[in-house]
């Protein structure tokens, strides 16, 4: 039985440490709360120094108007604050910071000093805590502004520090929670040196398209497009990404709340209401969203760290987001780029390529659910894949890779080297269609005669549109997406080889210039990279060299692959791998030859979870005859 122990006030030093549990988790927190300390102080200008990941420093200094000397010791006072006075003040929150918690929280858990001058002082001041403890102050020299710098961080709770990360990993939390408050407040000045080096420096005034470009990669933010709604006391304005840039992590979704970063289900949801039916389950649009709205109408202090809010109104904060995200898409006029000229684009669920500006339509109004119009999108039909990709070459290139019955089609032809007839002609504006197939999208299936498939009961009956295999097996009529089932050929190959490396050397190097977040990001793949057959160099610090690349892929599609790589794109070995075999395989839109048709269905049978490509999209679609009976209502 444990015995009973009396109740007594804790020390005020083990309150401060049990409060910096709450609000610094690791060096990201005190980033963010003395960041935010310093625009509630007016700061045009920030600037942020880290040493080791910010467990020895961190510095943030700011020109905002600074504290008076005989208000420092309070400002490191538990509860002490400048930003509320009463109760009701809590209703309506305005400032970022206002529990009085952040500085003696910081304070307790690190050797801190706080020099400051107030704006109609003559000279600075100075106070230096040490766990907690006031341990000297007096004047000092700065010429204006604060300058807080935090050491040691954690080194007096050593079951906190063992609980930090990496320094790599510290720094880019770091870099992230800097990112993002400057993201909402392009009119201040911002810096982040790491280390002795320049990690970004923002100028003040920046627009925001331009200052999301200094984090995110220009194959990212071409495809952003801007939104602004106003409904009644809400507005929703920031970038939202077309579809066609979706990507397979959703680490660039960032939402704000009056130009607070938060996390917050009920937006997110209404992000991805907006994007319903136009992405993969597995697919994640990029997002920039500004929320604003009365003060009474959300409830910040749900949480110490104040990343998490609750809103009055729910419905209408749904309604407002959806809305504006929806003008987003639906209106791919007037982003960030300076044309309609999007790269050429697979998209990862139907194997599609278009060069269109998105591949949606224009926008049509249909009702929302609370009674008003609203923008919706309308397909467009799918454009023809423009023939001069891999084709089906990349299957023969694969037959060494593959165990039987893969490897008995050595022989198979090139999908490239077709008669004049069946090649696909260019056609005016860059989209090439077959000159003998009908107007419409949906060409007739070519002409073939019924072949079985040896030691199956499967028979070939023809190729509708150029995309898609009709088959007959027993009772069942089939229809096989030809890229949909190359794609996972291909991805059962790159399982079997694992990290073999095989690579295939260019005679000229390709040259690719790296954005800094795209050199940050190689360094970080420069491995699974490597397994996968690419042979790298660096030249300098923002330029790679590319000697040799995978023998499944063309140099072009080479420099695509990589390109969607960098810009963190997928993630893992495995993502790369399917991110690969998307772009290694057979289009929709290619015509095939009759002898590269059966080859790919035998080895397609031969490939495990054959029913669905690497998405998660179906490969095949069945009918039976009581199927088809029920279509065309005969019973």
């Amino acid at each position: 039985m444990p015995e009973r122990a009396s109740i007594r006030p804790l020390p005020p030093a083990l309150r401060n440490q049990i409060a910096a549990g709450e609000v610094v988790e690791r060096p990201a927190s005190v980033v963010k709360e003395l960041v935010e300390n310093s625009l509630d102080a007016g700061a045009a200008r920030v600037d942020v120094t880290l040493e080791q990941g910010g467990r020895s420093l961190i510095v943030v200094q700011d020109d905002g108007f600074g504290v008076p000397a005989d208000e420092l010791e309070l400002a490191v006072t538990r509860h002490a604050t400048s930003k509320i006075r009463e109760a009701s003040d809590l209703v309506s929150i305005g400032s970022f910071g206002f529990r009085g918690e952040a500085l003696p929280s910081i304070a307790s858990v690190s050797d801190f000093r706080m020099t400051s001058k107030a704006a109609d002082a003559d000279e600075a001041s100075f106070i230096e805590v040490h766990a907690g403890e006031v341990h000297e102050q007096g004047p000092a020299a700065l010429p204006a502004g604060t300058r807080v710098e935090v050491r040691g961080l954690f080194a007096n709770v050593p079951a906190r520090l063992k609980f930090l990360k990496t320094e790599t990993t510290e720094n880019k939390r770091c870099h992230n929670a800097l990112m993002r408050i400057s993201l909402a407040h392009p009119d201040a000045g911002f810096s982040l040196n790491v280390n002795g080096r320049e990690s970004f420096r923002l100028p003040p005034r920046q627009e925001l398209a331009a200052r999301i470009g200094a984090f995110w990669p220009s194959s990212v933010c071409e495809g952003l497009r801007p939104f602004d709604v106003q409904r009644e006391d809400y507005r929703a304005f920031g970038l939202a990404g077309l579809p066609s840039f979706a990507q397979s992590r959703g680490d660039r979704i960032l939402l704000f709340v009056n130009g607070r970063p938060v996390s917050d289900k009920v937006m997110l949801q209404a992000v991805r209401q907006a994007y319903r039916g136009m992405l993969l389950s597995r697919e994640y649009p990029q997002v920039l969203l500004f929320l604003e709205m009365p003060a009474d109408q959300v409830d910040v202090n749900v949480h110490p760290a104040k990343m998490e809010v609750r809103f009055v109104d729910e419905s209408a904060v749904f309604a407002t987001i959806r809305r504006a995200v929806m003008q987003a898409v639906s209106d791919p006029v007037g982003g960030m780029s300076s044309g309609s000229d999007m790269p050429e684009r697979t998209h990862q669920g139907g194997g599609v390529s278009a060069e269109s500006p998105a591949p949606y339509g224009t926008g049509v109004l249909v009702p929302d659910n609370d009674g008003e119009s609203v923008h919706a999108l309308e397909p467009r039909a799918p454009q023809a894949d423009p023939l001069g990709g891999p084709g089906f070459s990349t299957y023969r290139e694969f037959k060494a890779m593959v165990p039987d019955p893969v490897a008995r089609h050595a022989d198979l032809p090139l999908a490239m080297d077709k008669p004049a007839e069946h090649r696909v002609e260019p056609q005016q504006g860059g989209v090439q269609v077959d000159p003998g197939a009908h107007a419409s999208d949906f060409s007739p299936a070519r002409s073939a005669q019924p072949v079985k498939l040896a030691g199956t009961d499967i028979t070939y009956l023809g190729q509708f549109a150029d995309t898609y295999l009709i088959i007959k097996q027993g009772g069942q009529l089939m229809l096989v997406d030809q890229h949909a089932a190359h794609e996972r050929v291909l991805l059962h190959v790159m399982r079997a080889r694992r990290t073999s490396g095989d690579s295939q050397p260019l005679a000229m190097p390709l040259e690719m210039a790296l954005h800094p977040s795209e050199a940050e990001q190689l360094q970080e793949i420069w491995g699974e990279l490597r397994a996968m057959g690419f042979l790298l160099e660096m030249d300098g610090t923002h330029r790679v060299l590319v000697k040799g690349i995978p023998p499944t892929l063309e140099t072009g599609r080479a420099r695509e692959y990589l390109t969607d790589a960098l810009a963190c794109k997928s993630g893992g070995l495995e993502d790369l791998w399917t991110m690969l075999s998307c772009k290694s395989a057979i289009k929709a839109g290619q015509p095939l030859a009759h002898d590269e048709v059966m080859a790919l269905l035998e080895a397609w049978l031969a490939t495990p979870d054959h029913d669905f490509c690497p998405h998660g999209r179906p490969a095949v679609i069945r009918w039976t005859a009581g199927d088809l009976e029920r279509l065309f209502k005969r019973k």
